[in-house]
Order: structure tokens, then C-alpha cells, then sequence
């Protein structure tokens, strides 16, 4: 049950970031009060995650889980750059992401 969570726990993380640029600097109260329960959802997830995935993984997977789909997101909401060279380096944390999975799976 460790996975599932600590997938989720990106997602929340995800979510949190994407809520800061919503929250124009804790400006904006309605993201802000979104920024921070998506932060302390996702903070709780993980420590619950980490009971049974060791830490470096379980941080590993959660900080990538949140760069690819905050990088994702940037490009989709924001308009941010898609070039060859940044989806591939996302494609590469992503394989890593999946490789720490595999590599963690005995425990």
C-alpha cells in the first residue's frame, strides 16, 4: 500500500505547486488555502509512505513524481517552453523515477 500512497503524495505535490503560482505569492486567500492543505496532504502521504519505502526512494519518487508533472503542467497551463531537450530530460526523470521502483521493490 506504500506505492499507491506515495504516488499520490506526488500528485498532491503537484498540486501544491502549481497551486503556489495560482496563489501569486500567498496573495490570492482561496489557492493559498488550496496551496497549503495540497502541501500538508501530500507531506502526510509521504511520511506514511516512508514506513515502509526507504526514505532516499521514497523522496526520490516523490520529488520526481512532482517535477515531471508540475513540468507538465507548466507547459500545458502556462505555456511554458516544449522543446526536444526538456521532454527528453523529463523522460529521463521519469525512467529513473520507474527504476527506483523496480530496484525498491524487495522492500
Amino acid at each position: 500500500m506504500s506505492w499507491p500512497l506515495l504516488f499520490v503524495a506526488g500528485l498532491f505535490e503537484i498540486a501544491w505547486a502549481i497551486g503556489l503560482a495560482y496563489s501569486e505569492g500567498f496573495s490570492k486567500p482561496l489557492p493559498t488555502v488550496g496551496t497549503v492543505i495540497a502541501m500538508v496532504v501530500s507531506l502526510i502521504l509521504l511520511g506514511q509512505a516512508v514506513e515502509d519505502i526507504p526514505i532516499g526512494t521514497a523522496y526520490a519518487v516523490w520529488t520526481g513524481i512532482g517535477a515531471v508533472g508540475t513540468a507538465a503542467l507548466g507547459i500545458v497551463l502556462f505555456d511554458e517552453a516544449v522543446t526536444t531537450a526538456r521532454l527528453a530530460f523529463i523522460g529521463v526523470i521519469v525512467v529513473g523515477i520507474v527504476g527506483l521502483h523496480f530496484v525498491s521493490a524487495g522492500h
